[in-house]
């Protein structure tokens, strides 16, 4: 399985950033080629500062997240993204290896 993560810092007006990302991001994210699955969480900082939100996005494999990453889905997505207003915003990929059982 591939995950691509998105963190979300410190949004200008919470209650108005989830509303719209509810309403608006996460429809297009669903519309993604190849998503399996797609999780929101809003972490509690153990020790250090936490991120507002963390989304996560799974695909089969690499060849599937570089397939929904060139897609105009993924486009219309990003360009969602970046109207948000957040002090930063973290994206990064990778495989997941489980390492129970």
């Amino acid at each position: 399985m591939h995950r691509l993560t998105v963190q979300y810092f410190a949004p200008a007006d919470p209650a108005a950033f989830d509303e719209r990302y509810r309403s608006t991001h996460v429809p297009l994210v669903h519309a993604l080629p190849g998503l399996q699955s797609f999780t929101l969480t809003h972490p509690q900082a153990l020790g250090t500062d936490a991120p507002y939100l963390v989304a996560e996005l799974w695909f089969e494999d690499g060849d599937a997240l570089n397939a929904a990453l060139g897609s105009p889905q993924m486009a219309a997505a990003a360009e969602d993204a970046a109207k948000y207003d957040v002090a930063s915003m973290t994206m990064f990929s990778g495989e997941v290896r489980e390492t129970l059982g």
